[in-house]
């Protein structure tokens, strides 16, 4: 039952993410912009905290 509804979900995912695209390329062009800068984000911060901890937590 659980495999249903995740595949249901990820279904109604790409039917989303391709009636964005087809209606509005500019705006799924933000939307992606935005998902990497996120991404980029996530992954300094990773790497900050690495490097504060490496250098004794100070």
């Amino acid at each position: 039952m659980a495999v249903q509804g995740k595949k249901i979900a990820v279904y109604a995912l790409v039917v989303f993410a391709l009636y964005v695209i087809i209606t509005d390329p500019a705006k799924a062009a933000d939307y992606v912009e935005i998902g990497f800068e996120g991404i980029s984000s996530a992954a300094k911060a990773i790497g900050h905290f690495m490097t504060w901890i490496a250098d004794g937590a100070k």
